[in-house]
């Protein structure tokens, strides 16, 4: 089987990676990315096996490219976006050069393809923000340029469905390490400046909630979309929805001396609160973890600390 990552590179590409390399039938994996987040962990990765990995510096808008990559691939991850913090509205026309038109460029070109498997990694931002618990069956109401343009891309995979396995997969907030870690995530840049600094900022009142997930449980379930069967469709990927002062407590357990300021307190943050889908949960098959001891693992990642006498 080989296997082309869009964005390989990335955050959660890094990963994703590394998960499908424990498995044997796997012969090949191509790595597509442009490299425009400066993601050079990935080729610093001891634990790939040089043999299976290839990495071709490419655009998704190249569509000679991708149809020559294409030509034996039997399974796509289209990671490749440009990415935001959930509720950010700037650079909209490169959001949607990339999520929405170079998603475009990509499905025409599986569509000339043997392709047999197509995984499309979109957003529960596509549902915009809402005081109410959303689940698959809540209309997408997106409110920034990031949720629009990835919405945009699911009508275009959707073409796909009557053609070959597939699914949209709309992911929560991702946290947890990886060598390709982003550190605008709200949750992994609280823990860097707890770490290094010993003081985080909280926006608002701090009760907004937000559905989030650990990178290991993305790259876990994504990858056993190989391994089981599921419909194709499209799913929610989240874990659980968490309010910002819950995960800055936690954070506060695991660094004591942490300072916690809060910045125009009197504002009520938007909210996306996402139900479990089940459907696609039951492919989640690592073990229990709390969040805290999440955070705790990913305190241990970093080489060092600004403040040795912290707990």
């Amino acid at each position: 089987m080989k296997i082309m990552i869009t964005g390989g590179a990335g955050y959660i590409g890094n990963e994703l990676v590394f998960e499908l390399l424990k498995d044997p039938s796997i012969e090949k994996i191509i790595i597509y990315d442009n490299l425009s987040r400066k993601n050079f962990n990935l080729f610093l990765d001891t634990r790939y096996e040089p043999r299976k990995v290839q990495f071709i510096a490419g655009e998704l808008l190249d569509t000679r490219k991708l149809r020559q990559v294409l030509k034996d691939i039997d399974v796509v991850y289209h990671l490749a976006a440009k990415v935001s913090t959930p509720l950010a509205t700037e650079d909209s026309h490169l959001y949607e050069q990339v999520n929405h038109w170079g998603t475009a460029e990509l499905v025409y070109a599986v569509e000339e393809s043997n392709v047999s498997k197509f995984v499309y990694l979109s957003t529960t931002s596509v549902y915009g923000a809402s005081e109410e618990m959303i689940d698959i069956d809540t209309p997408p109401d997106p409110k920034t340029f990031y949720g629009s343009s990835k919405l945009r891309g699911e009508a275009h995979v959707e073409r796909l469905f009557p053609k070959m396995d597939t699914w949209v997969i709309r992911c929560g907030n991702v946290y947890g390490y990886s060598p390709s870690v982003r550190f605008d995530a709200v949750i992994n840049r609280f823990m860097f400046e707890a770490n290094f600094i010993g003081k985080i900022q909280i926006t608002g009142n701090g009760r907004q909630q937000r559905a989030f997930i650990h990178v290991d449980k993305v790259v876990n379930v994504i990858g056993n979309l190989l391994r089981y069967d599921l419909p194709s469709g499209t799913y929610n990927l989240s874990d659980q929805n968490l309010a910002i002062q819950n995960i800055a407590a936690l954070i506060k357990e695991i660094f004591p001396q942490l300072e916690m300021i809060f910045v125009n307190q009197h504002l009520v943050m938007r909210e996306i609160k996402v139900k479990d889908d089940l459907r696609i949960k039951k492919l989640l098959t690592l073990p229990e973890i709390s969040v805290k001891q999440e955070l705790i693992n990913f305190k241990e990642k970093f080489s060092f600390s600004s403040y040795s006498d912290q707990g």
